[in-house]
């Protein structure tokens, strides 16, 4: 009975027993575990308790079936089975992923389980007595392992992968590598391709121009690729990267084009292209013009940007002259690869014909400007030169001309509108303007809106037609005690002519002068000397040298200058010491003209000093009427002293002056000065006999007066004249009556008497103001 007990346990099943076990079972039913172990010819049997029972240690993943799987059973030989016994497990999956019966000890697994996830679960099993609920025997651990089935396809590393290789390369070339730890074939692809993990280039010429990308589909098998494997596929696209294996072509041999001549240079007359595969830099061509008649007058330019030819104007088209202008142009690829030279000539050419259409052109000169002399004596109506013209179109109409008003504003000139001549309307001036510039304007008679300007330069020739003249003027004086033979001016000369040579003057007197010489010093200089000692300025004060001053152009001009020389008194050493007022004001410097401007702007300032005082005295004064009441019966001062023009002409100052000088320019305050046309006032002489006769006898008195001061102080005569014909303006001497005066000439009087006259007048009407 006992040997029926035995149970032989394969290393499979025991797989940590090195060696069989035999179990025994005791009449107590306890098992007895021996191990065999061989001493000499005995054997020698060790007890080892057992108290569990299993038959299953392995465990299928992925399990399919709709009932749990049976995992294998466990008993304890302490279980009589009359249902007290109670088996508990725990440990990893107890309860969920396992499951046993408390009564039979059977384990089942109640999920389906993946050996990928985890490989083996450590479970604890122990049984109770239901009555007691003791423990039969200690818990027992046990591994339980799954057993992998072939559940995995193959996956690759990227479900696409991406690669490039340049178009034209040589068969083999690698292109990748495809990760994947398994067997790999060509399933779904293309003869030039094949793969053992790495994938590479089966065919050579391939042309990216042709065809630039493939998809290569890859699939992976397990098991040795054998049958019942699983597999897994992934893409694979492969790009072919562009090289410069195509050269540049035109479409066409030749191309046609057009354009206005009137075209602008640098204008656009065209664009051609020529096609190149390539891309990138690689298509990047580069024109230029290498031959034909019309290389003069086209260019062509590279746009980086489409990569055409841009056939622009170089120079101006003339369709007269030429209607068609051929260029030969050729395209070449800026950057080559050596590599491929073998593949044809990187170039290439074609010819571009240009037609000019024709335009309506205004007219054209035959110079691009014109330059004439004349001379200065010219008469009126003489032609000094012709201007041409000519309409540039195959038309050829007529031209017209005309000369620009705003460029001849005198009118100096005329031009005929048939045969462009310019003739003389008016005398010319050399010394007034030398050059004339006008501007002739050529329009065509049947379309006058084309029109063309051209300068013209008129040159006025110098003629001897002006007379030499003093530089300046000249303030001369001579001493009173001057001695004969002695240089009292040098004088020199000027001319406005312009001679080819040079001015050579010659000066001399107009006739033979008792007082003063002339010599001639030969370069355009003379100098003047008194002829006698002793000049009294009481007898005469001033003398008039005429001086004759010739040229030696032709015809000889001559012209007669008058020399001022004024006698003062002078030292010992020949300074001057007085001299009339004149004189010693031009001896400061100052001329007569810049005495008479430097006298205006004192009289300019004193009236304006005197009109901002009458305004400001105006502005201070108040109303006459300062109320509504009637005021006539007010009195109302005026600070006017009255007398008119009269009064202040009434003592003439200009009987003071020298005598000599008396007939001199007076001006009045009150009016605007004539100084354009200066007038001679009547001489006050016999009006004013009584001042004279005063003023003589005093300056008599003082001539005999040895105690008399010197010359150059100032006498004081307080002596006012007999009277004026204005006669007394005060009302005292009047014996009329207010009443008796008509006031009708108070508005004769202006604007200052207005309100007196109002005053007046309206009193004497009646009629209140």
């Amino acid at each position: 009975m006992i040997m029926n007990h035995f149970l032989w346990l394969l290393p499979l099943v025991f797989p940590h027993l090195s060696s069989p076990v035999i179990l025994l079972e005791r009449g107590d039913g306890n098992l007895f575990h021996w191990n065999h172990l061989m001493k000499g010819d005995k054997l020698v049997l060790h007890r080892s308790k057992r108290d569990w029972m299993w038959r299953q240690f392995f465990l299928s993943e992925e399990y399919t079936g709709s009932n749990y799987q049976y995992v294998g059973k466990l008993r304890s030989d302490k279980d009589r089975g009359d249902g007290t016994a109670r088996y508990v497990l725990s440990g990893e999956g107890a309860g969920t992923i396992f499951r046993i019966d408390e009564k039979s000890g059977d384990l089942h697994a109640t999920q389906r389980l993946d050996r990928e996830e985890k490989t083996s679960y450590t479970l604890q099993a122990q049984a109770f007595n239901k009555i007691t609920g003791l423990p039969l025997e200690p818990a027992t651990e046990f591994i339980v392992k799954i057993h992998d089935i072939n559940d995995n396809e193959p996956k690759f590393t990227k479900a696409v992968y991406t690669a490039s290789v340049p178009e034209m390369s040589d068969i083999y070339i690698y292109i990748m590598l495809v990760i994947l730890q398994y067997y790999v074939f060509l399933l779904v692809g293309h003869t030039m391709f094949f793969c053992a993990g790495i994938v590479r280039i089966a065919l050579s010429s391939m042309d990216r121009e042709v065809r630039k990308e493939y998809q290569v589909v890859i699939q992976a098998k397990d098991m040795a690729g054998q049958m019942g494997g699983l597999s897994g596929t992934t893409m694979v696209n492969v790009t072919l990267t562009d090289v410069n294996d195509s050269p540049p072509r035109f479409a066409y041999s030749s191309y046609h084009l057009s354009t206005y001549e009137s075209a602008e240079i640098g204008s656009t007359v065209g664009r051609i292209k020529a096609n190149d595969g390539d891309e990138g830099e690689n298509a990047e061509m580069k024109y230029r013009i290498v031959d034909g008649d019309g290389k003069e007058y086209l260019d062509i330019i590279t746009d980086e940007t489409t990569q055409e030819g841009v056939i622009v104007v170089k120079k101006k088209l003339d369709y007269e002259s030429k209607r068609i202008y051929t260029v030969k142009v050729e395209v070449t690829n800026t950057h080559q690869d050596p590599n491929f030279t073998d593949l044809g000539p990187f170039l290439d050419t074609a010819i571009v014909k240009v037609t000019a259409k024709d335009v309506d052109e205004p007219p054209v000169f035959s110079r691009p400007q014109y330059v004439f002399e004349v001379n200065e004596d010219t008469p009126k109506g003489i032609a000094i030169g012709t201007i041409t013209a000519w309409d540039p179109d195959a038309t050829h109409y007529p031209i017209q001309y005309a000369i620009d008003q705003h460029t001849d504003p005198e009118r100096l000139y005329h031009i005929d509108p048939k045969n462009g001549s310019i003739t003389i309307l008016k005398s010319l001036d050399r010394e007034v303007s030398k050059w004339h510039n006008i501007s002739v304007l050529a329009s065509e008679i049947n379309n006058p809106h084309q029109r063309s300007r051209v300068p013209v330069l008129i040159k006025v020739l110098d003629v001897n037609d002006n007379a030499p003249e003093f530089a300046m003027i000249y303030e001369t004086f001579v001493c009173e005690n001057v001695k004969a033979g002695q240089l009292i001016q040098t004088i020199s000369a000027i001319d406005t002519d312009d001679p080819l040579v040079g001015h050579k003057f010659v000066f001399s007197l107009s006739s033979m002068n008792p007082n003063f010489t002339i010599f001639d010093n030969e370069d355009n200089t003379a100098r003047i000397l008194t002829r006698r000692s002793g000049f009294n300025r009481r007898e005469m004060s001033v003398y008039y040298l005429p001086v004759v001053i010739s040229d030696s152009d032709y015809p000889i001009q001559s012209s007669t200058s008058t020399l001022t020389i004024r006698v003062c008194s002078c030292d010992a050493t020949g300074n001057m010491r007085s001299c009339s007022v004149d004189a010693l004001l031009l001896s400061a410097g100052l001329s007569t003209g810049a005495l008479v401007a430097i006298l205006l702007c004192i009289l300019i300032l004193l009236m304006i000093v005197v009109l901002f005082s009458a305004l400001k005295k105006q502005r201070r004064k108040e109303p006459l009427i300062i109320s509504k009441e009637d005021v006539r019966d007010n009195v109302v001062s005026y600070n006017d002293e009255g007398g008119g023009e009269e009064d202040t002409q009434a003592f003439d100052i200009g009987t003071l002056r020298h005598p000599e000088v008396i007939e001199s320019n007076k001006l009045r305050r009150d009016i605007i000065p004539e100084m354009l046309f200066p007038y001679h006032r009547p001489s006050p002489m016999k009006e004013c006999a009584d001042v004279r006769d005063f003023i003589i006898s005093r300056l008599q008195e003082n001539d005999t007066d040895p105690f008399t001061p010197p010359y150059d102080s100032l006498a004081t005569y307080a002596y006012e004249g007999n009277g004026s014909i204005a006669e007394s303006l005060s009302s005292l001497e009047s014996s009329v009556t207010e009443g008796d005066h008509e006031y009708d000439y108070l508005s004769n009087w202006g604007p200052q008497f207005k309100k007196l006259a109002d005053m007046y007048i309206g009193k004497d009407t009646g009629v209140a103001n």
